[in-house]
């Protein structure tokens, strides 16, 4: 299957949320604007509406993904525009910075693509969490490369290639995949995250798993890169370099990567297929990945023909028992808005996909459990 090329940028929805994602997550907002198995492909959450009856009024704040960023912006809107004396802020600094923050009880939530290390679980000083899954999406391997229209790679392919062992674009491990394809001598740029980030850490787990002995240098939010690498600020960071590098190849959330108009390769699946990143094929692989009782889940290289090999989740992770009743409320609201149907229909109008309704119900039951 070729590459697929984003679509040209332009204001609409998408654009406009993203491109004032910094400031409009919170200005625009206080403005008021045992596991079990996922059992189906629905994608239709049961929930009607997320609006609350009683008027709110506060402020949360929350910081971390930059994953999820668009979406959050396109939610706090919706919220907001019912909610008008709710004000909600949110930081896109990383996932691990998120983590952090939460840890310190600086913000109310964090959003993160990747669970908690178990090791920092007592660093925590509110105590116990909740994971939220909110919508995930395709992590792309976008890349700038004149003339080349259409690229496949396989895990293999990109554990050298992320790992600094295959240097020009036309390499043989690259040609031999891309029959047909006139590839130029040009040097490869690898772009990677500067900041601790839960899309690293989904990417360099898939090639862990798919890159066999080709990558070697582990998985986690940040990993030892070679210093030749170029590296950006959160996903947007990444996606300016690769969009002005000729022979620049990064790892960058589909959303982002469409929002940019950048060309992303075809992956080869757990199935053999090569796969360009979509919706359709995030969705896939959400079905085919076991929802642990946490309500965490891993899509990476999910089986299945159609699934997309590097899907993320991403949460909103918050304390169980919150010590300001009236945050806690505002929390619990926003959440109910995220996992009704017109939360995860906005989804698609920022490129994520929306959540199968078996974990939409699990999600929802789970918002009883904050107290305080």
């Amino acid at each position: 299957m070729p590459a697929s090329k984003g679509d040209p940028p332009t204001m609409n929805r998408r654009t406009a949320l993203r491109l004032g994602a910094p400031l409009a997550i919170a200005a625009v907002m206080a403005a008021a604007c045992s596991s079990s198995k996922s059992s189906t492909q629905s994608t239709t959450p049961p929930a009607s509406s997320g609006t609350t009856a009683a008027p709110l009024s506060g402020t949360i704040s929350g910081s971390g993904s930059t994953f999820q960023a668009a979406y959050n912006a396109a939610a706090i809107q919706g919220f907001t525009a019912t909610q008008k004396g709710v004000t909600i802020n949110y930081n896109p600094v990383g996932s691990g910075q998120g983590q952090t923050d939460l840890a310190g009880q600086l913000t109310d939530f964090a959003g993160s693509d990747v669970p908690v290390p178990a090791s920092s679980l007592s660093t925590f000083k509110g105590g116990s969490i909740l994971y939220f899954p909110t919508v995930a999406g395709p992590i792309t391997v976008s890349y700038n490369l004149s003339g080349v229209s259409s690229l496949q790679l396989s895990g293999t392919t990109l554990g050298g290639i992320f790992s600094g062992a295959i240097k020009k674009w036309n390499d043989p491990a690259i040609a031999a995949e891309n029959s047909g394809v006139t590839l130029p001598s040009t040097s490869i740029t690898v772009v990677h995250r500067s900041d601790g980030s839960g899309t690293t850490a989904n990417f360099t787990a898939y090639l862990k798993v798919a890159g066999g002995s080709a990558w070697t240098l582990g998985a986690g939010k940040t990993v030892n890169w070679p210093a030749s690498f170029q590296a950006g600020k959160g996903n947007t960071g990444v996606a300016q370099i690769v969009k002005g590098t000729n022979g620049a190849v990064g790892y960058i959330d589909y959303s982002d990567a469409k929002a940019t108009g950048l060309s992303f390769a075809s992956i080869k699946n757990y199935n053999g297929k090569y796969i360009a990143p979509s919706l359709d094929g995030a969705t896939a692989a959400i079905a085919s990945a076991t929802i642990n009782t946490d309500l965490t889940y891993n899509p990476i290289n999910a089986q299945g023909d159609t699934a997309y090999p590097i899907t993320s989740p991403t949460y909103i992770i918050v304390y169980s028992t919150q010590t300001d009743a009236n945050k806690g409320n505002i929390l619990k609201a926003f959440l109910t808005y995220i996992l009704s149907t017109d939360g995860q229909n906005l989804a698609a109008t920022v490129d994520f996909a929306k959540l199968p309704s078996s974990l939409v119900t699990q999600a929802q039951a789970q918002i009883a459990k904050i107290t305080g």
